[in-house]
């Protein structure tokens, strides 16, 4: 049996890896802000002119499309509620290097939304960019995606460093409490039907922490997402990206001497070996692949749904839409609690499976050991 105290301290040591990787992977992706006292200039002729949004007379429409895409990707700044003058928001922090002048750090409140330039900076479509065009800028910034990276991040470590501590206190033998009652069977699940069952042998047991730290940090980001003030942070392809990178890096790392032989001398005759080789290679990097879009795109996928069903009220302007609208997106709301379940679930468990794949033991013929197999049959 796993010393259930060794895997809640090396499951605390793979998240800040992950999210170290993210930070240096991740790419800023535009989204809307509100823009409040945002002003439009319209050109006539040879002059142009302002107008106020907001001023008497003029009709304000609701763009849907921005709202969806303001809750889907990344921003400098969180959003709670509220635009205009009544919005309610929350600035982070801006790091930049510049090639000019060095490292920059203060809040994104400087740029007042968009409205304003600070230090010769400017936020256009929340990418900021120099007024100084021979200036090269990158971008390290906190945003609403890396805070929110940051805060699963302490409360899984809060989590689990208090789990693992109350049965180094309380024993293995004691009924578990509190969080511990709840977070123990989610872990012997990962461990025994996840990582036991997929990879198997003798070593299945030095990948259960990261395989506990891909389900936990899949799964409380897809709730956190669900949240209307939360960040879609699995719905970020950078952040499925380093996910699906990582298991690429694990898988082919414990690769042994069998998997690689299939891949670059696949038991088939040699006269198809130049299609079958490339085929095997790419096969490689199609399955962390396919983890990344899969994420991605759920994840992505729920959220605009939502969004775009509660939008068609105002879209038409009647509450009559409501009698639709409102059931439709309360269906997808249920249905998008199982699948942020489910895709920690098919993620962690693929993950296994392709791990599982490179470890497992096979003799010359294709098939497992006689040990293997009699290991699975008393298992069952």
């Amino acid at each position: 049996m796993i010393n259930k105290i060794n895997i809640f301290r090396k499951f605390s040591a793979v998240c800040p890896v992950i999210i170290a990787l993210f930070l240096m992977i991740s790419t800023h992706l535009s989204a809307s802000e509100p823009q409040e006292d945002a002003v439009v200039i319209v050109q006539e002729g040879d002059g142009s002119h302002a107008i106020d949004p907001h001023a008497k007379g003029s009709e304000k429409k609701m763009d849907i499309s921005a709202v969806a895409f303001e809750h889907v990707l990344d921003a400098h700044s969180w959003h709670f509620w509220g635009e205009g003058h009544e919005v309610a928001s929350m600035p982070l922090p801006v790091i930049l290097y510049s090639n000019v002048k060095g490292l920059q750090m203060f809040m994104s409140s400087r740029f007042e939304h968009g409205h304003a330039s600070y230090n010769g900076y400017s936020l256009y479509e929340e990418r900021i960019v120099s007024e100084n065009p021979t200036e090269s800028v990158y971008d390290f910034s906190i945003t609403k995606n890396v805070a929110q990276m940051f805060l699963s991040m302490i409360l899984m470590l809060w989590l689990f460093i208090s789990i693992a501590n109350s049965y180094k206190t309380q024993g293995l033998t004691t009924a578990p409490k509190g969080k511990q009652s709840f977070f123990e069977p989610l872990i012997v699940f990962v461990r025994d039907d996840l990582a036991k069952n997929n990879i198997g042998g003798k070593n299945y047991e030095k990948f259960v922490p990261y395989l506990l730290t891909v389900f936990f940090l899949i799964l409380i980001n897809n709730v956190f997402g669900m949240l209307p003030i939360g960040a879609n942070l699995t719905g970020n392809i950078a952040f499925t990206l380093v996910m699906s990178v990582i298991t690429l890096i694990v898988t082919n790392l414990n690769g042994n001497k069998h998997y690689w032989h299939h891949i670059f001398a696949p038991p088939a005759p040699k006269a198809i070996w130049i299609i079958l080789i490339p085929i095997e290679i790419v096969g490689i990097f199609t399955k962390p692949f396919a983890l990344m879009i899969r994420l991605f795109a759920n994840m992505t996928a729920g959220h605009i749904i939502i969004i775009s069903l509660i939008g068609l009220i105002f879209i038409f302007k009647t509450t009559m839409a409501s009698f639709v609208a409102v059931p439709f997106a309360l269906f997808i709301s249920v249905l998008e609690c199982l699948v942020a379940v489910l895709q920690a679930y098919i993620f962690t468990m693929l993950t296994a499976l392709f791990i599982g794949s490179a470890c497992a033991d096979h003799n010359e013929d294709g098939a497992h050991n006689e040990d293997d197999e009699a290991a699975a049959v008393k298992h069952h």
